[in-house]
């Protein structure tokens, strides 16, 4: 067993881009190992702005020898009718190093082959790196990447060495001119000269000598160790704390190879911003960290971080301050400006921003949404309604500020911020900022019903338009975000526990495109099939079992709260062995009755004991079950289902269901239907298994 190191030496990387590429590069390094049936230990990905790299330990020394399956031509194509070998046969050998004698005839599930046995002889781990390796350079994608000089080469930034050592041993290999070699580089700027390494322990030796952090993890802690360091020293402030946001502390960290934080101050007067304004024009623009005090509210300081030892603190803290200082001189001037014009009188200029192309302006979208908002609030809460048109009359105005123009991610903060200052009620401005929750995937919801409902008329009447003009999600293909419009839909209901009929606010939402598009009514149902999908793939994501998941949705997805409630029922009494029989009978039972729709059972026509036992049976169980599905007691009902499973097996052994007598025939398939009606209010049980995985 041996180890690798390798090392892509680069101009500065995009923050961003460093840690997918190390998730990248160390993932397709052991899918390739793998490809070559070579054994290691242990991949470790290091990265700085100026490098990415990869140390492997325990990697096997040379590839195993052996014996290897090439399936060929068919019999009937290798032999001809006297029994001999034809052409494509000896060819078949040929191509393989063999003798046309050495080949075999096996069976395949598409019937007899000819096979020939290879015996591979493995092959050294040192003469299978340098292939292995550029191909790791030539295949590493990043958001955006360049080529430089007469390169056809395309990378993140272009590269300035390459580090390659098996063993100590360097690994030949040129990549567009570029030769690999035992040196790397330590930080830019304190120690730029090149420094020859052996291996792993003495690259990481090296870099640490020469003041490059290259573990991001043990760089990320340094970082935040840094900040809080910098707070202590300098903020002067009882109880100050830095906010150590986990985004801008990945990003810091891949923007330093040895962090050295300083303190610095701002104008108090800048503390008339609203607290989200200042901490987005620190964090966003400066990557600067805001500090706190012991109540927790902004103090006019900030800790920046530099890539480099500075001998004079004040002198870099004043440069950080000023360039914080126009920025918050520029933010103070759009707040202000802001202000003097209510957010309702920039309602009108929404015609001025494009929506979509298709589906018009943002004034038209926020009409439609102030409307739709309206119906729904009508069905679940109608107290509501007056607060909620008027809060999605105004959800999209502060779009048209100059705060959010110039901080985008301020949309619906500034919004709020703006509406109280107009007198607005503060639920109303509350809901103006909620509408956009979640932000993404499993982030926070709305605290308010008035933001949830707001948010959810916005994600329908994305969704429906889009659908109407056809701009649905294809594979990779999602220009509008549909795909988290629908996920943060899902979120808004179940967070907040909304009962809603997805099919018919969807109709709704469609109904106001009126005029624009189409209004074709399979657009309501590709909606919502789209909404259940991606309901499904949460549910399944989250740990439960398909077919529990699809049980409950193949039996109904109109009100994703309702489905939810049947999947946790189903979960719950899975488990029973009674269940997984009743589930097993279910599915005899959908297989016979197949379309039949009718239910109505004569009981003169109820001749076989073991039949009129099933229908004494499903009626006492309707009369149990039926009041605690009304109720969405679907636990309690299920339960009481369960009794109905020997009646059932005792019609099935004793009694005939498809008669000759077309009358009692019909009958008893209308008495199977029935019952299978009354378990499908719950769910699809024939999907299921009987016992919990």
């Amino acid at each position: 067993m041996s180890e690798l190191l390798f090392e892509i030496g680069t101009e500065e990387i995009p923050a961003g881009y460093i840690q997918p590429a190390l998730d990248v590069l160390a993932a397709e390094a052991a899918k390739k190992l793998q490809g070559l049936e070579l054994a290691f230990e242990s991949i470790r990905s290091f990265g700085t702005p100026r490098r990415l790299a990869l140390a492997i330990t325990g990697l096997q020394s040379r590839q195993a020898d052996r014996r290897q399956e090439h399936i060929g031509p068919s019999k009937k194509a290798g032999f001809d009718a006297n029994g001999k070998l034809t052409k494509a046969a000896e060819g078949f050998a040929r191509s393989r190093g063999l003798a046309p004698e050495q080949l075999q005839v096996v069976a395949t599930p598409k019937g007899e082959y000819l096979m020939a046995m290879e015996d591979v002889k493995g092959q050294d781990t040192a003469a299978l790196l340098p292939a292995l390796l550029e191909a790791l350079i030539r295949e590493l994608v990043f958001p955006k990447s360049m080529r430089w000089a007469g390169t056809s080469l395309t990378f993140a930034r272009p590269i300035q060495w390459l580090l390659a050592l098996y063993n100590g041993a360097v690994v030949p290999m040129t990549v567009e001119g570029l030769t690999s070699g035992r040196t790397t580089r330590g930080h830019r700027f304190m120690a730029p000269a090149e420094v020859e390494v052996a291996g792993i322990e003495s690259y990481l030796a090296a870099l640490a000598e020469r003041f490059v952090i290259v573990d991001p993890a043990a760089r990320r802690a340094k970082v935040a160790a840094e900040v809080r360091r910098a707070v202590s020293e300098g903020a002067g402030a009882a109880g100050a704390q830095p906010v150590l946001h986990e985004g801008l502390l990945d990003t810091v960290t891949n923007l330093v190879e040895l962090p050295c934080a300083l303190c610095g101050r701002f104008d108090r007067k800048f503390l008339q911003l609203p607290e989200e304004a200042l901490v987005t024009s620190m964090r966003e623009h400066q990557k600067y960290f805001p500090v706190v005090g012991a109540d927790g509210k902004l103090l006019p300081l900030f800790v920046a971080v530099n890539n480099t030892r500075i001998a004079d603190q004040a002198l870099a803290a004043s440069g950080h301050e000023r360039v914080l200082r126009a920025r918050l001189e520029d933010g103070l001037f759009f707040f202000n400006e802001d202000r003097k014009r209510p957010l309702a009188d920039r309602c009108q200029g929404l015609h001025g921003i494009v929506f979509q192309n298709k589906l018009g302006t943002m004034q038209a979208k926020s009409e439609r949404l102030a409307a739709l908002a309206g119906l729904l609030a009508d069905r679940v809460a109608p107290e509501l309604r007056g607060d909620v048109i008027r809060a999605a009359t105004l959800a999209k105005a502060d779009l048209l500020t100059t705060m959010v123009g110039e901080f985008p991610s301020l949309q619906g903060i500034m919004g709020r911020v703006y509406a109280l200052h107009d007198g607005e009620k503060p639920e109303i401005a509350q809901a103006i900022e909620e509408h956009y929750l979640p932000l993404r995937a499993g982030g926070e919801v709305p605290q308010s019903l008035l933001g949830a409902l707001v948010g959810i008329a916005d994600r329908l009447d994305t969704l429906v338009g889009c659908f109407a003009i056809g701009e649905k999600p294809t594979g990779n293909k999602d220009a509008f975000g549909l795909r988290r419009q629908a996920i943060g839909l899902i979120s808004l209901l179940r967070g907040l526990h909304i009962s809603l009929s997805l099919e018919a606010a969807a109709t709704a939402a469609l109904a106001g495109y009126a005029g624009v598009v189409e209004q074709k009514a399979e657009v309501v149902g590709e909606v919502v099939q789209f909404i259940r999908r991606r309901f499904e793939n949460e549910q399944i994501a989250a740990g439960l079992p398909q077919e529990l998941v699809e049980a409950a949705t193949s039996a109904g997805f109109d009100d994703p709260v309702e489905c939810l409630m049947r999947i946790e029922a189903l979960d719950q009494i899975r488990g029973q062995e009674s269940f997984g029989v009743l589930a097993g009978s279910f599915k005899r039972i959908r297989n016979i009755v197949k379309d039949n729709r009718a239910t109505a059972v004569n009981q003169a026509l109820l001749t076989e004991p073991a039949e009129q036992e099933l229908f004494a049976a499903l009626t006492a169980v309707r009369d149990q079950a039926l009041p605690l599905l009304k109720q969405r007691a679907y636990q309690p009902a299920l339960l009481a289902m369960l009794a109905i499973k020997n009646p059932v097996d005792r019609f099935f052994d004793e009694v005939m269901v498809m008669a000759e007598d077309a009358a009692i025939r019909q009958n008893r398939l209308n008495l199977l239907t029935a019952l299978g009606e009354m378990i499908l209010r719950v769910g699809d049980i024939s999907r299921m298994h009987g016992e919990k995985e």
